[in-house]
């Protein structure tokens, strides 16, 4: 804990916070945004996750940065009060939350920066912090043909939200998660200053809050770098039967050069089984796609594997040349022949290819549901262990939604940024998307969590958490391991009263020890 470094103290704990406190604050704050203050048990006090709710003291909507500086100042001149950050709120266990403290929703700042910039001949945009993903995306692509490089599946996250964790989807294998591509950031420090860094400028605070889990500032602006947007994407899922097959070829595709392999590649496992959600039906792209049992080896076991690729490509590209490429990449694959399902949607249509799941999620109210999702890097050394026991047996009958898993290179990845990574150059992430009602079962689900980090550890896999979140300062230690102290010195540097992301429960609150 940062308080053996022998500067700061734990304050006492404050089980609630006098209105006064708030009224002070708010008045004394000057702010061009406002605030509320008093029950704040709405947006500011859940989450997507839904395992959690608590009560901020209040919501601060910013008009922009200098607004979210004085927050901060106002937060270091008292004894107790946190500070959080809050994207679109799609964390899970209460990241995003600061019970007794400021939520601050940077939502509000979504359009205060959106510039187009060209350095060194290459193409970059300048996005708030508070900007959803979603719209980055619209935005470039509608006015300059232009799009950022690397994704989130889900792209109904804000852009300081993800670059806060890593940012990760089927393009990463290329050009590595969304932390990798960016070039610039403003961030507003735990101690209330507002910092612009880069790999040449401030980098230790630049390298510190990509992947930082907001732990040493609010990211309220971005450098993005972009790249011609295709026009079209050819999207193709790929059943096997053998999961040494099956990772074998995911492999072979993220390990080729640029145009000697597909430009996405992720892939999932599901039930060897009829069920709508977590079976056979969840495979085909197309309501006129027929996914027939019949091809399936009889030597498949409980559960099969799909790999799902895509190839951009352009109106002007001959069909034929679509075609050859295509045919070249999976006449070199082992997949299932007969189970092959493709279809041609727009680059747009393609990378919002899960807010239609989204809108069909919440017409049928289960979108606001709990979801006890877990979320695990595993190294490739270990991940034949886990297909065996996690897939085949612990989840042999699915999860009520997706059982994402994929290739990555950590080569791609910066060892310079906070994100920790398991060893080996080829890692996979394991995403188990739960969506489930309300009730015991969600208990139950969140205890299955448990019992597959546990198992991790008592067999000695390599893994390492994506989106991690402990319970003890030993888990922590445990999960950055050799990085710890880096961690450890970096949070002291630039949030040395741990007022940032409580909800993260790594550091307490503190206060200067002036004596």
């Amino acid at each position: 804990m940062i308080a053996c470094l022998g500067r700061i103290v734990h304050s006492t704990d404050a089980d609630c916070i006098p209105e006064a406190d708030v009224s002070t604050i708010s008045q004394s704050l000057d702010l061009q945004g406002s605030i509320e203050s008093g029950g704040i048990m709405g947006v500011a006090g859940k989450d997507f996750g839904g395992l959690y709710s608590v009560k901020p003291v209040a919501l601060i909507k910013p008009s922009g940065t200098e607004d979210i500086a004085r927050v901060v100042k106002a937060a270091s001149r008292t004894s107790h009060l946190t500070v959080a950050a809050r994207g679109n709120g799609h964390s899970i266990n209460g990241q995003a939350m600061a019970d007794g403290g400021l939520v601050i929703d940077m939502r509000s700042t979504e359009e205060n920066h959106f510039k187009l910039l060209t350095i060194d001949g290459s193409p970059y945009i300048d996005v708030s912090g508070g900007a959803l993903w979603e719209d980055v995306l619209k935005r470039c692509v509608s006015m300059f043909r232009l799009a950022p490089r690397s994704w989130t599946d889900y792209l109904s996250l804000t852009v300081g939200g993800t670059l806060s964790n890593a940012g990760v989807s089927g393009q990463a294998f290329r050009y590595g998660p969304q932390t990798s591509n960016v070039t610039e950031l403003e961030v507003v420090t735990g101690k209330g200053e507002i910092t612009v860094c880069s790999e040449t400028q401030n980098s230790e605070l630049f390298f510190g809050a990509l992947g930082g889990l907001g732990q040493f500032g609010i990211i309220t602006r971005a450098r993005v770098k972009l790249q011609p947007a295709p026009d079209m994407v050819r999207w193709i899922r790929l059943v096997y039967s053998e999961f040494e097959e099956f990772t074998r070829d995911a492999e072979f595709l993220v390990t080729r050069e640029e145009g000697e392999s597909f430009d996405y590649v992720e892939g999932f496992v599901f039930s060897n089984s009829d069920d709508p959600i977590n079976g056979w039906p969840s495979v085909p792209l197309d309501p006129d796609h027929v996914f027939n049992p019949v091809h399936i080896p009889q030597s498949a076991g409980s559960v099969l594997y799909c790999l799902e690729v895509a190839l951009h490509y352009n109106h002007n590209d001959h069909p034929s040349t679509i075609e050859t490429a295509v045919s070249r990449l999976l006449e070199r694959l082992g997949f299932v022949r007969r189970l092959n399902f493709q279809v041609n949607v727009s680059y747009m249509e393609f990378l919002l290819r899960v807010k239609r799941v989204e809108e069909h999620a919440k017409a049928n109210g289960i979108w606001d549901s709990p979801h006890p999702w877990l979320n695990i890097f595993v190294s490739k050394s270990s991940i034949v262990d886990f297909d065996r026991t996690v897939f085949k047996k612990m989840l042999k009958d699915g999860v009520g939604g997706p059982m994402l898993i994929y290739p990555l290179l950590r080569s791609k990845w910066d060892d310079r940024m906070s994100v920790v990574l398991p060893e080996g150059e080829i890692f996979y992430i394991v995403v188990l998307l739960r969506f489930v009602p309300k009730g015991p079962s969600v208990e139950k689900l969140v205890a299955q969590n448990q019992e597959i980090v546990e198992w991790c550890i008592k067999k000695g896999l390599e893994f390492k958490l994506y989106l991690p979140h402990y319970q003890s300062n030993e888990d922590w230690k445990r999960h950055f391991g050799k990085q710890w102290s880096r961690f450890v010195e970096r949070k002291f540097s630039f949030d040395p009263m741990a007022i940032l992301a409580p909800g993260q429960r790594i550091f307490k609150r503190t206060h200067i020890n002036l004596n």
